[in-house]
């Protein structure tokens, strides 16, 4: 095979990989879906802004990897648990579920305060319908909602670590520290119904601790269930050896006594460097720039043009 030919061939995988990448990602191949464009729409910065925490840490590639491990660490509570096997569509729907998680994230980040709240409203209309009954660790059996405060606080306790963790072992900086991180998403949580938030990096680590110390985590057939769907889900198979390294890279992220209750082992190969490198990959592939802060900062632009913008209320 020719030089010429072996590039068209390298060329045509690339453009494959980084076009399922992005519909994985955004459900749409050129990585930006329509909600996406709403965003440089709205008349403040937003909740956070440029130069915030949450910006650094959501617009990173760690992101990748701080999904994969929140959504393990959340089958850890039962009610948590109960909610997802009773109501998530996740086997029929598993990327129409990643992608809207996205959405919710992403537009909390950077978008402006209205559509924030909005896409918030949104997720709370979703879930209001979501309850149902589970059996407790201690084999009591007790009743659940999505807008129970306890499932409400261990959803948004494992997302925060999840990503901070992740953040601190593959990016970079972030601007005021991890506790302004954790301060900042406070708010987030707040939007959707969470009361008590934590805001600081100790306050994360001694909520997360009392959920342990309160023995109401436990594993169990539904956390396999949902562990395997987790290793395995259905993508290309071109992604698949990736994704791997990177559902490792997460697994090896979380502590020992989260990682037995998973039913999971650290692997002993080198998948946190390994991790790393799959990253910068996809850093190519995409590209550095983020097409949803990009949007956020045309929106601000628009706004300061005009002298109009108002100060982040998060940053």
């Amino acid at each position: 095979m020719s030089r010429f030919a072996e590039s068209r061939v390298a060329r045509g995988f690339v453009n494959s990989w980084r076009s399922h990448l992005l519909v994985t990602l955004s459900g749409n191949d050129e990585g930006r879906p329509a909600w996406v464009g709403t965003m440089e729409k709205g008349d403040d910065a937003g909740f956070f802004g440029p130069g915030s925490a949450s910006w650094a840490v959501h617009g990173g590639m760690a992101t990748m990897v701080a999904g994969i491990r929140a959504l393990l660490m959340q089958t850890l509570h039962p009610g948590a648990m109960a909610g997802v096997h009773d109501w998530s569509r996740y086997r029929e729907d598993p990327l129409g579920r990643l992608s809207g998680t996205i959405q919710w994230l992403v537009t909390v980040t950077f978008a402006a305060t209205e559509q924030a709240e909005q896409e918030s409203g949104r997720v709370g209309k979703f879930h209001a319908r979501v309850a149902g009954r589970y059996v407790d660790a201690r084999g009591v059996e007790r009743e659940y909602s999505a807008g129970d405060p306890e499932l409400l606080s261990w959803v948004h306790v494992v997302f925060t670590d999840a990503f901070l963790a992740s953040h601190r072992l593959w990016g970079g900086p972030i601007p005021g520290g991890a506790d302004a991180y954790v301060r900042e998403w406070a708010t987030a949580g707040e939007l959707v119904g969470v009361q008590g938030a934590p805001r600081s990096d100790a306050e994360l680590s001694a909520q997360l601790k009392a959920f342990s110390d309160a023995g109401v985590l436990m594993g169990g057939d539904r956390v396999a269930e949902a562990v395997r769907f987790i290793r395995k889900p259905p993508l290309r198979r071109g992604m698949l050896p990736f994704y791997r390294i990177m559902f490792a890279g997460a697994v090896a992220s979380i502590p020992v006594e989260y990682r037995r209750m998973l039913g999971l082992r650290r692997s002993p190969f080198p998948v946190v460097w390994a991790t790393g490198a799959v990253l910068g990959l996809v850093r190519v592939l995409l590209g550095a720039s983020s097409t949803s802060e990009d949007a956020a900062r045309a929106r601000i632009s628009r706004l300061e043009s005009a002298g109009s913008v108002a100060g982040s209320t998060g940053a």
